[in-house]
C-alpha cells in the first residue's frame, strides 16, 4: 500500500518540476534531432550564401567567355563551364538568390489562400463550407506538374507566372488542412465558452482558433519549401521560368542536357536542388516531431 505523504511528498515534486514552454520544447527536440539539425545547417548555409552571392561567387554570372568554354572543373573553376564560358559555381550561386525567393513567395501566397479558404469553411460551415471544399476538389482532381505547366503556358514563360501556376496547385493542401483543424479546435470548451459571453465570431477565428492551428501549417509549410524549389525549378527545365540567361537552377540542370560529356553543367544545380530539397525535408520531419504534443511531453 503507498503510503499517502510519501506519495504527496512525490506529487508535490513532480508539480515543481519546471515545464517547457512550446518554443524551448521544439528547439530541445531539434538539438536532439540530429537529421534536423542537418536540415537546418543546410538550408541556413545556402540562405547565407545567397545573400552573401556578390561576394562569395568568383565571377560574374553573366560574363561569357567564350575561349574558356565547356572547360571541367579545375581550380580556376570548381565546377567548370558552361557552353558560353561562364562559370557554372557563380551561376548555382546565383540561382539560389531566383529559386529560394519564388519558393518562399508560393508557400507564403498558399498558405495565406489556404488558411483564409480552409478557416471560412470550417468555421461557418453549411454553404460557405459546400462551395469552397468543391471547388478546392476541382483543383485538387488535376495532376499537380500537369496543372502548374498548363497556368504557366497560359499565362507566359517568367518567374512571377511560375510562382502564381505553383499557388495554385499548393494552396488546396492548406486549406483542406486548416478546414479539419478548425472543425476539431472550434468545438473545444474555451471557444464555446467564447460564444456564450458574446464574443464576436471574427475574433473567436482569429484570435483564438486560428493560433491554435499555426503547428500543423508550420510544419507543411517547411516542407513545402522543398516542393516548391523543385516545381520551380521543373518548370524553368521546361521552359516556362525565367529568361535562358538567367541563372536558375532548373534552367541550368536544362542547358547541360545538350552536353552529356561535360556532366558538371548539370550536376553543381542538381546538387543544389538536392541538397535544398533534402534540407527542408529533414527540418519539416523535425519540426513536426518537436511541436508533437505526445513527444513533447516525454521531454
Amino acid at each position: 500500500m503507498v503510503n499517502p505523504p510519501a506519495l504527496a511528498a512525490q506529487v508535490s515534486q513532480l508539480n515543481r518540476r519546471p515545464q517547457r514552454s512550446r518554443l524551448s520544447a521544439a528547439v530541445y527536440f531539434l538539438r536532439r534531432n540530429h537529421l534536423a539539425l542537418v536540415g537546418l545547417l543546410l538550408a541556413l548555409f545556402w540562405i547565407v550564401i545567397t545573400i552573401a552571392a556578390p561576394v562569395v561567387a568568383p565571377y560574374n554570372p553573366y560574363k561569357q567567355a567564350i575561349p574558356e568554354r565547356l572547360q571541367p572543373p579545375s581550380a580556376a573553376h570548381w565546377f567548370g563551364t558552361d557552353q558560353l564560358g561562364r562559370d557554372v559555381l557563380s551561376r548555382a550561386i546565383y540561382g539560389g538568390r531566383i529559386s529560394l525567393p519564388a519558393a518562399l513567395a508560393v508557400v507564403v501566397a498558399a498558405g495565406i489562400v489556404g488558411t483564409i479558404v480552409g478557416a471560412f469553411a470550417g468555421f461557418w460551415g453549411g454553404a460557405w463550407d459546400e462551395v469552397l471544399m468543391r471547388t478546392t476538389d476541382i483543383f485538387m482532381a488535376f495532376p499537380g506538374i500537369i496543372l502548374s505547366m498548363a497556368v504557366a503556358a497560359a499565362l507566359g514563360p517568367n518567374i512571377s507566372n511560375a510562382v502564381i501556376a505553383i499557388v495554385v496547385v499548393l494552396w488546396p493542401n492548406y486549406a483542406r488542412i486548416v478546414r479539419g483543424l478548425v472543425l476539431t479546435v472550434k468545438e473545444n470548451e474555451y471557444v464555446l465558452a467564447g460564444r456564450a459571453i458574446g464574443v464576436k465570431e471574427g475574433r473567436l477565428l482569429w484570435r483564438t482558433i486560428l493560433p491554435n492551428c499555426l503547428a500543423p501549417g508550420l510544419v507543411m509549410a517547411t516542407l513545402d519549401l522543398g516542393n516548391a524549389v523543385l516545381s520551380f525549378s521543373g518548370l524553368s527545365f521546361l521552359g516556362l521560368g525565367p529568361e535562358p540567361s538567367t541563372p536558375e537552377w532548373g534552367r541550368m540542370v536544362s542547358d547541360g542536357i545538350a552536353f552529356f560529356d561535360q556532366w558538371w553543367i548539370s550536376a553543381c544545380p542538381g546538387l543544389a536542388i538536392f541538397t535544398i530539397v533534402m534540407a527542408f525535408n529533414f527540418l519539416g520531419d523535425g519540426l513536426r516531431d518537436a511541436l508533437d504534443p505526445r513527444l513533447r511531453r516525454q521531454i
